[in-house]
């Protein structure tokens, strides 16, 4: 594992080229082998975050959500590890996940709504928990909801917390 230790901690991230630029700062202290989970409501800045950590590392794009396909790999095009990005949304068990068969070892590995998907894969990980504010009303929990969807700032200002997991 690589030292995202200067990163640990909450910090607030004001725009998307913000999030787009933390991503670069976490890219750059990446090894083969990590793995990162990213936690946070829909439209977050999970994928955001992703394309900077992909420019970083100097992987193939685009960097799109990998809803539908589940997971992506991006080869380096500057002879490092290649980013593989997964949307383990959708996936029912943490088996589902083992399934597909990733090269964890010689990747860096991206998981979106990885929380509790992710234990048996690796014995320590990064987990980037991403808040979107609510019009003054705080910053929700990363799993659920504080007040209205409808009431959602997509400008709004980020909480970004960097922790070691387990």
């Amino acid at each position: 594992m690589t030292g995202l230790d200067a990163l640990i901690g909450e910090r607030e991230i004001a725009s998307p080229e913000a999030m787009e630029d933390l991503g670069r700062e976490i890219g750059a202290l990446l090894g083969p082998g990590d793995l990162v989970v990213l936690t946070g409501p829909l439209g977050a800045g999970k994928t955001t975050l992703t394309r900077g950590i992909a420019e970083a590392l100097g992987v193939r794009g685009p960097i799109q959500s990998p809803t539908f396909v589940i997971a992506r790999t991006h080869p380096s095009l500057v002879g490092r590890m290649p980013l593989i990005h997964v949307d383990a949304y959708r996936l029912g068990s943490p088996a589902e996940l083992d399934d597909l068969d990733l090269d964890l070892d010689g990747s860096v590995t991206i998981v979106e709504w990885g929380r509790g998907m992710v234990e048996g894969l690796r014995d320590t990980w990064w987990d980037v928990e991403i808040g979107r504010e609510w019009h003054g009303h705080g910053v929700d929990n990363a799993c659920g909801t504080i007040g209205r969807e409808d009431e959602l700032d997509a400008a709004a200002p980020r909480l970004v917390t960097v922790t070691r997991r387990p």
